[in-house]
């Protein structure tokens, strides 16, 4: 019996056998071309065209998080300058498909050179290809294996495509060489509740058929496991299952100490399945999605209407929704269409709204709109709030609308560092554990390449967090957390120990969230943060949290 250890997705158990993703399509051979440029150049338009409506159909079927990257996707297939590279190519005398891997070739090496989101989207091109390929040699695309029977995942890293349309009743677990907890990967099995480890070093070494066990709660893979391992998976696996099927309550510690479990929203139609699933309200309402695909900022009334359809579904209970948030990854033309050298620290987020204070008053105008025909607690705040005066200025423009309760998002180092006077100026903060994880490791958090410096259990993280939790104890204001953070069960019991009032989480993740924290007092919350702080890099902040939860358990 051997172990492998990674980052675990939520508390999810299963066994299994594996099978690996089938290898890549050997690349062509650079040749000339037996037909005419025009008929070559035909071939690859029609291999576009028809990977392109494949993934907006895959998109289509699954929804939510999946569609939004798969129709990214499809539009970097049909990238017009992509496309100008491949006719070049073909024009000297080559064939389609060789003209088309050296093309996104190149292209790809632009992208991992430019880094940030577009060094994130390198793999995503490199499955584009591949299908194209595929599409051209009238073979089907590489992706997930069908062994005819209930298996465990095993691969590099999964293409979004794949990862999508996942068969949930044949997929028992999914293990990753490559990736972090912010990676696609990461984020698309939290939403869908996939049993997940990614960033496991030595899983190029599982080989198809041998059984495996998938403890995502502790991060380990165990291989050859004996009869006795087996039976205790099992068993941890049913005790999971009966704890999600047992009746939902509201989130609270071991002593009884209330933890609001509220859900993360792209749009209004996850509303529904939040509630589901135990849901207390919206912790972070993404206002972008009415954004990002409009050439001209949506009308007041447009955007009423969505808010209005949010709040209805929240009657009485608390929804925090966040400004506009653009800029860097979600640049628009209407907003901020200026080149930057480092977009991550340019003109984003309250900054962007600060320049174009018209888009930021209709947005407020349409949440006023909204909140007076509904009986939802509408809380407002602004993205990416880096010192005092941003925070003064975001707090009065959001009275000045007459709506009653302002705050800000602390995904800076700079504001966790005053928290203090940030929230003497505010009515509550939300700790976005994404960006503050990349600005405090000055790690890009979509760059592949430093995804290790990605984790937002590092104790320089964790302090600011616990600064912000001070200050918030303190002056007696409500301090959340938004971030992907809150969703990994014992890194929530751990932000609780920190200062946390509330958690808010993709909804796939409340039950694991909920069922951990009744584990745990708030004194032994405490204890478990004290001794990940004092530890020296993110691994070993990890091992000391587990170490602490389980004396606490046993005691």
């Amino acid at each position: 019996m051997a172990e492998l250890t990674g980052v675990g997705i939520g508390l999810g158990v299963a066994q299994g056998p594996v099978a690996r993703i089938a290898d890549p399509l050997p690349a062509p051979d650079k040749t000339a071309s037996a037909q005419a440029p025009d008929a070559e150049k035909a071939r690859f338009r029609t291999a576009v065209d028809a990977v392109a409506r494949e993934l907006e159909s895959r998109g289509a079927r699954a929804g939510g998080t999946a569609q939004d990257v798969l129709e990214a996707q499809a539009m970097m297939a049909e990238d017009p300058e992509l496309a100008d590279q491949v006719d070049e190519r073909i024009d000297a005398g080559y064939t389609a498909e060789w003209s088309v891997v050296d093309a996104f070739a190149a292209f790809r090496d632009l992208l991992t050179e430019a880094g940030g989101y577009l060094g994130e989207r390198a793999a995503d091109l490199d499955d584009v290809a591949q299908r194209v390929l595929a599409q051209l040699r009238g073979v089907a695309a590489p992706g997930l294996p069908e062994p005819g029977h209930p298996y465990v995942l095993v691969a590099r890293d999964l293409a979004p495509a794949d990862t999508a349309l996942l068969d949930l009743d044949l997929v028992l677990a999914v293990v990753t060489s490559d990736g972090g907890p912010t990676s696609h990967t990461a984020i698309l099995a939290r939403e869908k509740g996939i049993t997940a480890i990614v960033g496991v070093s030595g899983a190029a070494s599982l080989v198809d058929g041998e059984t495996v066990i998938v403890d995502a709660e502790t991060g380990t893979v165990i291989t050859s496991p004996s009869e006795t391992e087996l039976e205790k998976a099992a068993a941890k696996a049913r005790a999971r299952r009966a704890a999600a099927a047992a009746p939902l309550s509201a989130g609270a510690l071991a002593d009884g100490t209330a933890v609001p479990l509220l859900a993360n929203l792209g749009s209004p139609a996850g509303a529904a399945e939040a509630v589901a699933k135990g849901a207390e309200g919206v912790g972070l309402f993404r206002t972008e999605f009415l954004f990002l695909s409009a050439d001209t900022a949506p009308s007041v009334a447009e955007q009423q209407a969505a808010y209005t359809q949010l709040l209805e579904a929240f009657p009485g209970r608390k929804v925090v929704v966040r400004a506009l948030d653009a800029g860097a990854d979600k640049p628009l033309s209407f907003l901020n269409d200026s080149e930057e050298e480092n977009p991550a620290l340019g003109v984003r987020g309250i900054r962007a709204l600060r320049a174009s204070e018209q888009i930021l008053r209709d947005q407020l105008t349409a949440l006023a709109a909204a909140d007076a025909v509904t009986d939802a607690d509408l809380w407002v705040m602004a993205p990416m709030v880096a010192t005092v005066e941003e925070t003064e200025y975001f707090t009065a423009i959001v009275h000045e609308h007459g709506l009653k309760t302002a705050g800000v998002m602390i995904e800076t180092p700079a504001a966790a560092l005053i928290a203090d006077r940030v929230l003497a100026r505010t009515e509550f903060a939300s700790i976005g554990t994404n960006d503050l994880t990349q600005y405090t490791m000055a790690a890009d958090r979509l760059l592949g390449s430093v995804a290790d410096l990605q984790s937002p259990w590092h104790p320089a993280v964790l302090s600011l967090i616990g600064s912000v939790g001070s200050a918030g104890a303190e002056l007696a204001k409500p301090v959340g957390i938004c971030g992907e953070a809150a969703a990994d069960p014992l890194l929530a019991v751990v932000l609780v120990g920190l200062g946390a009032t509330s958690l808010s989480m993709a909804p796939s993740a409340l039950a694991d969230v909920r069922a951990s924290l009744t584990r745990y007092t708030l004194d032994d919350a405490r204890r478990i943060a004290a001794a990940a702080l004092a530890a020296s890099d993110a691994a070993g902040a990890r091992a000391a949290a587990r170490a602490a939860a389980e004396k606490e358990n046993q005691s």
